[in-house]
């Protein structure tokens, strides 16, 4: 079994989605270690929303947050400090999507980041939105994962934006998986669609 760390180059730029459509393709279990913000609508709840299958379980947020902040800041308005040793991954003998909180280096205290929450043996799945700046952002996200040593792989949401992408993938050769498209509108189907589409490819990551 594996586990797959949903990460982003940003906030907004498609991480729920993706980590609905993997968790439906390989019908992984899903945990949100770390929500910050609109709690009666979390990520839980709408990757819950987004997936059809029925052995999918759903666990708990080591940390939920009532502010829409980087985590730090969410915990100090909420008079807490986040702990890396209270996030625990689950058992399970599933696999297990993961879907982080922003990009790798947001922080969640003073000493740690997003990035000290992917464990050697995952498979990190980077999700790239196009937008002015964003392949600085790409470039950095994949690069530090890289020099890590983590197995990685891209994943583009949004509109295709073909000079940006192509010199991405040119400069870190990195495994692409494919685009989620600007669609209308997400549901149980087109996630399905979509899971049908990429699983193969999840399958051998």
């Amino acid at each position: 079994m594996q586990t797959y760390f949903i990460t982003g180059i940003g906030t907004d730029v498609g991480k729920t989605v993706v980590s609905a459509i993997v968790t439906e393709a390989l019908e992984a279990d899903y945990w949100k270690p770390i929500q910050a913000g609109d709690l009666d609508n979390c990520d839980t709840k709408k990757v819950k929303r987004l997936v059809s299958n029925t052995t999918t379980k759903f666990y708990d947020n080591s940390y939920a947050l009532h502010t829409p902040m980087s985590p730090h800041a969410a915990a100090d308005i909420d008079n807490i400090t986040i702990e890396l040793k209270n996030i625990k991954p689950p058992k399970t003998k599933n696999n297990l999507v993961i879907e982080g909180a922003g990009g790798v280096f947001v922080p969640i205290n003073t000493k740690n980041t997003i990035l000290d929450l992917i464990k050697p043996n995952y498979k990190v799945i980077v999700v790239s939105r196009h937008y002015l700046g964003s392949i600085n952002h790409t470039l950095l996200t994949l690069n530090v994962l890289k020099e890590k040593g983590f197995d990685i792989a891209l994943m583009f949401s949004g509109n295709e934006h073909k000079t940006s992408e192509d010199i991405i993938i040119k400069m870190t050769n990195v495994n692409v998986i494919g685009r989620i498209a600007e669609e209308p509108y997400f549901d149980k189907n087109v996630i399905l669609e979509y899971a049908d589409k990429f699983r193969d490819q999840l399958k051998s990551l």
